[in-house]
């Protein structure tokens, strides 16, 4: 126990609390999207276990993540999963309320959560594991501790969804954003992001316009066909 007693160890503690609350900005919207699904007695089930599920794997992540980046496409991949989730999550949400309303599965929205978070995390996993400078300990009681605020982001996020639906749309783009500069950020893509550094930004907006777009014309055939029935 002789690590509490280290300056050390509270500046690098400090450090991983303070990457996580500007970091899982992003994380906490696709939580809330996932399970906005849900009826409301799940909803709290949902953000718990999904937070605290995605920061466990965040700490197995972090322990590989550096050779992780380093494979070639492995991004791109990833990019591209988050694509179809922030496709999946825009599309789902019919903004039916009320008695119309359908609701998803408890496990569908915590594995949603899991996969978009090891994604998304896989840059941030590099800041947090700098910060930790080789301490276990301090890495997992850094991410525990990160789980409140992530749950407390979720939940607010929740809530602002139901009371401004046009929070969902800004949910998703940010999504397809985040996935778009996933793709530019792969190692197979490096000397071309490096000569033409504006690409970076549009991969970025194109991720963003792919998942909205993609997502509204989805929405748009569905209601059709359901009139049409």
């Amino acid at each position: 126990m002789e690590f509490l007693q280290s300056a050390d160890f509270w500046i690098g503690l400090v450090k991983i609390v303070w990457i996580n609350i500007i970091l899982s900005g992003d994380n906490a919207v696709v939580i809330a999207l996932a399970a906005r699904s849900l009826p409301p007695e799940q909803q709290r089930k949902a953000v718990f276990w999904g937070s605290g599920a995605a920061v466990v794997l965040r700490v197995l992540l972090t322990v590989v993540a550096a050779k992780l980046l380093a494979l070639s496409f492995l991004q791109v991949v990833g990019g591209c999963l988050l694509l179809w989730i922030g496709f999946q999550l825009l599309s789902d949400s019919d903004e039916d309320e009320g008695e119309s309303r359908t609701y998803g599965s408890l496990m569908a929205a915590v594995r949603t959560i899991l996969v978009a978070d090891l994604v998304m995390s896989l840059d941030n996993v590099i800041a947090v594991a700098a910060a930790a400078q080789g301490s276990t300990t301090l890495l997992i009681l850094g991410l525990a501790i990160s789980i409140p605020l992530v749950v407390f982001g979720s939940t607010m996020m929740i809530k602002l969804m139901e009371r401004f639906p046009v929070i969902v749309v800004l949910g998703a783009a940010l999504i397809g954003w985040v996935a778009g500069e996933t793709i530019a950020g792969d190692t197979a893509l490096q000397g071309l992001v490096a000569a033409h550094p504006s690409l970076h930004y549009v991969a970025a907006a194109l991720g963003a316009i792919l998942v909205v777009g993609g997502g509204k014309l989805w929405q748009r055939r569905a209601s059709r066909a359901a009139v049409s029935t």
